[in-house]
């Protein structure tokens, strides 16, 4: 029987085409490579079609896409027999807005009934903002176009009356049904409304941008026990032993939601999705085992990448790239509070108004222009996920620390608005504030820290900053490359022994942006530079007469070199995500069709140019020691270090 505790754990992603019962076929191979635990994706009902389960919508149920609660038993027993526990993955931040919304009965029951059904109060919605309804700016037009153009219309469903867009539903409230679907519409609880509108209609918090996840309340007692009910059962009968709890910096008080999660399995394994910035430590209040090991990918990369810093820096700038990350960081943060995250400044707005009339202000006209010109600057500064301010709590040294240095940055890039950083300091360090919006602005604003860093620097900076792709991971560095140091590893494992012993380390994922073999013949390769410019050389010529950006044609080179060889397709689909996440060229909402052709046009003259594929073979030909030890001590020091190894291989 295997212990309650992992000693290393394989990742397995789970699907229609790979549930429980294929799972299970796999046990006698996974028990024979020296594992202990299966490390399974979310378990529980997701959306219809998913193929990940982060899309939750109903946790009272085993996915039944997956086998459901039976094959999953059978997998534990499988495991056990084999001396394999389980841990699995779960989603407290959010549950999937779907497409039939009917999918998730507890929000279909709000939309129907408004800020009077028994579950209003499961979901993050500021019911103040239009005139207490839901948003839901998902229509490719107005509404009053989509009735004209017969794509909104009246349907029914289960009996019951519906407004049926294309393939998605939308409740009808008792009372309100009749001949026109205009003003059928405009009775409900909730608003319908064209996409382009999100960010003056959309009032319920997201999963970072995406709108068809909706924020869950699980702070709530009632709305935790009733979303983790299956889960802490399954773990009482020993079905599970553990748990890994996706993006905690979304929760309103993720110290308290772990305090529930330890009282209610008295104790359980469980490893937080934390992604620590910089010198940022795992709060030591927290009762979990540790991270998922994202600060692991980091500290073995500083240990391992090359002294090339300065020619490498030399080639990035001749191509044209910013050569100041900082710079680059503040600027996609910028961007992303404009294009993606207006709908939660607003309601940072909103809140920070009712401080200030719960302080007596007087009304101003111009206030809400000033807030949120504050607060955009304010988190354009920010430098890690979050400050970690509980309401009613003392705010721990680290929080007070981090806070003040936002502030000050904030400052010092607007002199003139020192006393509004000042003033927002204050509120947002104020703890033991008895104030309703107060506490709401504090609980607010951390949860809005983590969308804008993760869009901001790891889905934005990330790819526009191509010195060393390698060092562009979740979780990572680019910086790293000015500071090879395998002191500061030794130093990291001597804090995960002396506090985490039990935490996970990882390389790859099913978030990280590239694999671990991927990232390391990158590593090794940098290490050559005199190779790196004379490979580099025809792809940068390809690319000038292709008519490609250089800094874009230096990503093209980079994942040539760490991927090669690479069939065209899978090529071509990774390039269109990355020039679209970079937003310099082309956007997924505003698509730049020529630009990303000639971008697959390098791509395709890189795979078939003989004179191309000549130099690259030859040089990985060359650099095949190094790859072989850069890729093996990766590995090697993942395995050995302290913590927990988790291994996955892809889907």
């Amino acid at each position: 029987m295997a212990s309650s505790i992992p000693v290393s754990t394989y990742r397995l992603q789970l699907h229609a085409d790979f549930g429980f019962a294929a799972a299970a076929e796999q046990v006698p191979y996974l028990a024979s490579l020296g594992i202990s635990h299966l490390y399974l994706s979310p378990i529980l009902q997701a959306a219809p079609g998913s193929t990940h389960g982060y899309d939750v919508v109903d946790h009272s149920l085993v996915s039944r896409d997956l086998g459901g609660e039976a094959e999953l038993v059978r997998l534990a027993h499988t495991a056990h027999e084999h001396g394999l526990g389980v841990v699995v993955d779960v989603v407290p931040n959010h549950m999937a807005v779907p497409e039939p919304l009917h999918a998730n009965a507890q929000l279909w029951e709000v939309l129907r009934d408004g800020r009077d059904s028994r579950f209003a109060h499961w979901f993050d919605i500021d019911w103040e903002f239009l005139e207490g309804c839901v948003g839901l700016p998902v229509l490719g037009e107005s509404p009053a176009q989509a009735v004209r153009d017969g794509n909104l219309v009246l349907d029914t469903h289960d009996r019951q009356p519906v407004l049926r867009y294309f393939d998605q539903l939308f409740p009808v409230a008792p009372g309100t049904k009749g001949d026109d679907p205009l003003t059928v519409a405009g009775a409900q609880h909730y608003v319908l409304d064209s996409w382009l509108n999100k960010a003056t209609r959309l009032n319920y918090r997201r999963f970072f941008d995406v709108d068809t996840l909706i924020a869950v309340r699980v702070e709530l007692p009632d709305v935790f026990d009733a979303t983790h009910a299956v889960l802490i059962d399954l773990h009482r009968r020993g079905v599970l032993d553990g748990f890994r709890i996706d993006h905690p910096d979304g929760l309103a008080d993720p110290e308290g939601y772990l305090e529930m999660l330890r009282d209610a399995t008295d104790g359980a394994w469980v490893v937080v999705e934390k992604i620590l910035e910089g010198d940022e430590e795992l709060p030591r209040s927290w009762p979990t085992a540790g991270t998922t090991g994202y600060d692991a990918i980091k500290a073995i990369a500083q240990s391992l990448v090359p002294d090339t810093a300065q020619q490498l820096d030399r080639v990035w700038t001749e191509t044209g790239g910013e050569a100041d990350l900082h710079a680059v960081e503040e600027q996609a943060k910028r961007e992303v509070l404009e294009s993606l995250f207006q709908p939660e400044l607003s309601r940072l707005v909103r809140v920070l108004v009712r401080v200030a009339i719960d302080a007596g202000q007087p009304p101003d006209s111009h206030r809400e222009d000033r807030y949120a010109d504050e607060l955009g600057e304010l988190l354009a500064h920010i430098d890690s996920y979050r400050a970690y301010v509980r309401p009613g709590r003392e705010v721990d040294a680290d929080s007070v620390a981090r806070l003040n240095r936002w502030c000050d940055r904030a400052s010092a890039a607007r002199p003139e608005m020192k006393a509004s950083f000042d003033r927002l300091r204050g509120l947002l360090l104020a703890g033991g504030t008895t104030s309703e919006a107060g506490r709401d602005l504090v609980v607010r604003f951390g949860q809005t820290c983590g969308p804008v860093m993760a869009k901001g620097v790891e889905d934005t900076t990330f790819y526009r900053y191509h010195r060393l792709v390698a060092l562009n991971e979740v979780g990572g560095d680019p910086s790293l490359l000015e500071r090879p140091d395998t002191s500061a590893l030794h130093a990291w494992a001597e804090r995960e022994a002396a506090h985490w012993p039990k935490a996970m380390t990882t390389l790859s994922t099913h978030d990280t942006k590239r694999s671990e073999d991927v990232r390391s013949r990158i590593v090794a390769a940098a290490g050559d530079p005199v190779g790196w410019e004379a490979t580099w050389a025809p792809v940068r010529e390809a690319a000038e007469r292709d008519g490609v950006d250089l800094p874009t044609a230096y990503l093209v080179f980079q994942t040539l070199v760490g991927t090669w060889p690479i069939g065209e397709q899978r090529l071509v689909d990774y390039l269109r995500k990355a020039a679209r996440e970079a937003k310099r060229h082309t956007t997924w909402t505003e698509v730049d069709t020529a630009y990303e052709e000639r971008v697959f046009a390098l791509a395709r003259t890189c795979l078939t140019d003989a004179a191309i594929a000549t130099v690259v073979e030859d040089w990985l030909a060359d650099l095949e020691p190094s790859v072989r030890a850069t890729t093996l001590a990766t590995k090697l020091l993942q395995l050995t270090l302290p913590g927990i190894p988790d291994v996955y291989q892809g889907t």
